[in-house]
């Protein structure tokens, strides 16, 4: 709400639907066939020390603890942290462990979750152990809460048909060998459809062409920075 804030919107209604909602829909499924779930945010239940400690537990506060505390005004730096603690897999005491593949029935399978309150409140319980499991939508939900418990408008893009390159050159590719046969050599890949956040903030880094909307996706796609 204050003017001189990185996060401040000045639209009212974004104020109401991207900060203090606490009800939301995620779109999943495929592009001929998209399907609506209900999931419940809870930003404002008693969830405050859990995203705190979130933020103690990261690498970033275990390598660097005066310079990380040092950055927790900018939502740019806050919202790096935030999307590598949503997953915990690289190690780090994050909050969901995500599966994709195999049997879930020792452990809860993704898609029976429909709120972010009971597990963060579970990790906490588990000793901050991750949760198991999450997928993309999971994590997207989760990110959402902590983010908007921590100040920062956020919201959810649900993409279809949602294409995965992996090689940094902007196209997915496909081989073939002289009699037309495809050739499984590619990891380029496009899935029914992923699910990403974005966060309200300037950019004085970028400049002011570049303030609003900003891209964060907490899925644990590719290892970044090894």
């Amino acid at each position: 709400w204050f003017s001189g804030d990185d996060v401040y919107m000045s639209n009212e209604n974004e104020r109401q639907e991207y900060v203090l909602n606490e009800n939301g829909i995620i779109f999943v499924g495929n592009a001929r066939y998209i399907e609506a779930r209900g999931w419940y945010y809870g930003q404002f239940q008693d969830l405050l020390n859990i995203c705190l400690t979130m933020l103690d537990l990261s690498l970033y506060y275990r390598q660097d603890p005066a310079m990380d505390v040092s950055r927790r005004g900018d939502p740019k730096y806050v919202g790096r942290v935030i999307s590598s603690m949503i997953n915990g897999n690289d190690n780090d005491n994050g909050v969901l462990l995500g599966k994709w593949q195999g049997s879930f029935h020792s452990h809860e399978n993704p898609s029976r979750w429909d709120g972010s309150v009971v597990i963060l409140k579970k990790w906490r319980q588990d000793n901050y152990r991750p949760v198991q499991y999450g997928q993309c939508w999971v994590f997207a939900g989760v990110m959402c809460t902590v983010l908007r418990c921590l100040g920062i408008p956020t919201r959810l893009v649900s993409n279809f048909n949602s294409a995965h390159d992996v090689d940094r050159n902007l196209s997915i590719d496909k081989y073939y060998d002289s009699s037309g046969r495809s050739l499984d050599i590619s990891k380029d890949s496009t899935w029914d459809y992923h699910v990403w956040n974005e966060s309200w903030f300037i950019r004085p880094d970028l400049g002011r062409s570049y303030n609003g909307w900003q891209v964060l996706d907490a899925t644990p796609q590719e290892q970044s920075r090894g």
